[in-house]
């Protein structure tokens, strides 16, 4: 190992167990020996150099490229000592604090989200074969923080949570109209027609989630309740009495937030009330990793609380709610990660080892800045004027309760007509009758 980076390491390395093995074959101990070990393998002398001088960029870089390997404690363990280490002392001391200071200073210029811009940002990363998100996603492909009301919730149970949390804070009646902005695969979408009796329009950038989630329309016999456009929500000029975002936000970009929120408050009605979901930082703003905005998300931005609300104030519009979920998305991702390490050698048909590596550590890294780092999700409940809701929260819990019951029924009449197709047919039997719509009392 060169002295450099063992001298940045000495640095960066505070608490924690860390044991380093470099190209040449010499081991070295970083950390005060706390927490589970975690033993790091640098093979090349390429790799220990771009360590050295970027090593928030080279690791994950290096890791893709097989120059670097974690031979005990994984990614997460890995990401955990380089989290838990911020702020001790040590990260200051290096050259990566400067390098991420400098792209913290540019990252307005990295965000300049135009219409076309915003197409190629998202198709570089949801058009990405659905055969992959189904690898690791939930059954409704939901590609979002889930909800875990109980820590025992399954990833799909999780998920349902969610779609009812937000619902609850939408306070739907039946006939009205609902944009969803983003609205990635339709999950949220087609939940929202069926359980309110509700039209959405969904808009999305992604030629793949367009495609997808039409076909699930037809499929459920939505097609005249539920449409996905592929559209820019900058294009649209109806008025609609809800908006729903999730996960889009995070792609608008700094730049654009008085855009987004302007053009929210000409598409929302006099009494309308929107959602916005979107993961936040609960610290003060910083700018994307090289990593994720170079292989995940370009053009992608978490932003703070500070950055997001004066927007919103000076668009018009008043919140009425604000809530943070704050591991949800960490137990989330966990679920994906293990998802995607059963369904590995699947992936790595579709694509290829690097690709593989490159997922393993976008979603371990990013379970360890949800457990260790700043990253929170923000839910705003925004309307036009301060009297569109109740005063109290009261009716979002008697919502989401009644929405628990319907979806319990749901899942037994599923059950039951599963159980009838697999008896074999008798002539006397009658056919079963078809499952009632159930609806949520408003």
């Amino acid at each position: 190992m060169n002295i450099l980076l063992k001298r940045v390491l000495d640095r960066l390395v505070r608490t924690g167990n860390l044991k380093v093995t470099g190209p040449q074959g010499s081991t070295f101990i970083f950390g005060d020996g706390s927490g589970e070990p975690v033993h790091m393998h640098i093979k090349t002398r390429h790799a220990e150099r771009a360590i050295t001088f970027d090593p928030m960029l080279a690791v994950p870089e290096s890791y893709m490229d097989g120059e670097l390997d974690i031979l005990e404690g994984g990614v997460l363990g890995l990401m955990r000592i380089a989290f838990q280490n911020m702020g001790s002392g040590g990260i200051d001391a290096t050259w990566s604090k400067a390098i991420e200071g400098l792209r913290h200073a540019f990252r307005r210029l990295q965000q300049i989200n135009t219409a076309s811009r915003s197409r190629r940002n998202v198709q570089r990363h949801y058009d990405l074969s659905g055969e992959l998100y189904r690898l690791f996603l939930d059954e409704d492909m939901q590609y979002s923080c889930a909800y875990f009301e109980q820590p025992d919730m399954t990833l799909d149970e999780a998920q349902a949570a969610k779609k009812r949390h937000i619902a609850a804070k939408l306070r739907l009646k039946a006939g009205q109209t609902v944009l969803d902005i983003g609205s990635g695969w339709g999950g949220l979408g087609l939940y929202l027609a069926k359980a309110f009796d509700v039209d959405v329009q969904g808009v999305t950038l992604s030629t793949e989630q367009h495609g997808v989630a039409t076909d699930r329309a037809h499929a459920q016999g939505l097609e005249n309740h539920v449409h996905f456009e592929l559209k820019d929500y900058r294009e649209l000029n109806e008025r609609f009495d809800r908006i729903v975002s999730v996960g889009m936000f995070e792609h608008v970009g700094v730049n654009h937030y008085r855009t987004f929120f302007d053009k929210a408050a000409t598409l929302l009605k006099p009494d309308g009330v929107m959602l916005l979901h979107t993961i936040g930082r609960s610290g003060v703003p910083w700018a994307t990793s090289a990593f994720i905005r170079k292989y995940i998300f370009p053009g992608g931005y978490i932003p703070a609380m500070s950055e997001v609300l004066p927007a919103i104030e000076k668009s018009g519009l008043v919140v009425t709610d604000v809530e943070i979920l704050r591991l949800h998305y960490a137990d989330t991702l966990k679920h994906w990660g293990q998802h995607f390490a059963a369904n590995r050698d699947k992936a790595k048909a579709i694509y290829d080892e690097r690709f593989c590596r490159m997922w393993e550590f976008y979603l371990a890294a990013s379970e360890a800045a949800f457990r260790w780092q700043d990253l929170v999700i923000f839910q705003f409940q925004i309307t036009k004027t301060n009297d569109t809701l109740p005063m109290t929260r009261d009716y979002m819990a008697k919502c989401e309760k009644a929405l628990e019951m319907r979806d319990m029924g749901h899942r037994e009449d599923m059950g039951h007509r599963e159980d009838m197709g697999r008896r074999e047919a008798a002539p006397a039997e009658k056919p079963a009758k078809p499952a009632r719509r159930r609806k949520v009392a408003e």
